[in-house]
């Protein structure tokens, strides 16, 4: 059943969602956007923001989580190629820590366009 292209997109899902339990357990950085995630979206059920809202508030939720989990494997492939501090290694990391950073402020802006209004 495993070698239909089927079957290989189910264990390919399997181990999608294996990962994303991985980082929601072992990763504090995903943590907390993961909570972040929870409150956004109660609070856009409590201000009953639009389906358009939704779509911009879903993708700012979804890059954020996306680009930290990259921002995670980054780290640990540079963790596991180069234990020790390197120049290098840093300034990889810095990059993808960079990344994230331009994805979290993406989203607060995307945030602040849809709740200021609001209140």
């Amino acid at each position: 059943m495993w070698d239909t292209f089927l079957g290989k997109r189910l264990k390919g899902a399997k181990y999608a969602i294996k990962g994303a339990y991985l980082l929601i357990r072992n990763e504090a950085s995903i943590q907390v956007q993961v909570f972040i995630a929870i409150v956004m979206t109660i609070a856009g059920f409590y201000f009953e923001i639009s389906k358009t809202e939704w779509i911009f508030q879903i993708l700012a939720i979804g890059l954020v989580l996306s680009v930290e989990g990259l921002n995670t494997a980054a780290e640990e492939i540079a963790n596991f190629v180069h234990p020790d501090f390197h120049s290098k290694i840093g300034y990889i990391k810095d990059v993808a820590a960079g990344a994230v950073f331009f994805a979290a402020i993406t989203a607060v802006i995307i945030g602040c366009i849809i709740y200021i209004p609001k209140f």
